[in-house]
């Protein structure tokens, strides 16, 4: 039977377990893996993981996080902490361009990137006290 790719994925994951238990030496688990994604069918699958034990079943608890995973469940902080990265990356852009422009002009000017990010800041901060009930999101 052919193999797909989650049975590759499913493969390369069994023997990454096996790397991080030191059953196999990275030079091996490399050689494994660049067979495992080159297989077309199960058997050649199969034959890469046969000398290797099953992996321990997952712990209660690990079962119950791993089902409230795939129910869909996010964290009710995951998109306020999104919009911080995005205004991470807002910052780290706008201070390049301050930090080039001020090279370019042979004299520090003022940190014009303060007001923009000052004003987003606030926003964030705002949201995450006054939440907007109406859009279903639990900050």
């Amino acid at each position: 039977m052919r193999a797909s790719d989650a049975d590759r994925d499913a493969t390369a994951e069994r023997l990454a377990i096996a790397l991080q238990e030191g059953r196999l030496g990275v030079t091996e688990y490399e050689q494994r893996l660049d067979a495992a994604m080159n297989a077309t069918v199960l058997g050649q699958l199969w034959k890469l993981s046969a000398d290797l034990p099953e992996p321990p079943e997952p712990e209660e608890s690990d079962r119950e996080l791993a089902t409230a995973d795939q129910s869909g469940f996010v964290s009710p902080w995951k998109d306020w902490i999104d919009e911080w990265r995005w205004w991470l990356g807002g910052a780290v852009i706008m201070t390049g361009i301050w930090g080039v422009t001020s090279i370019m002009g042979g004299a520090l000017l003022p940190f014009w990137p303060l007001v923009p990010l000052g004003i987003w800041a606030a926003i964030l901060v705002a949201a995450a006290i006054w939440p907007d009930e109406s859009s279903g999101s639990r900050r």
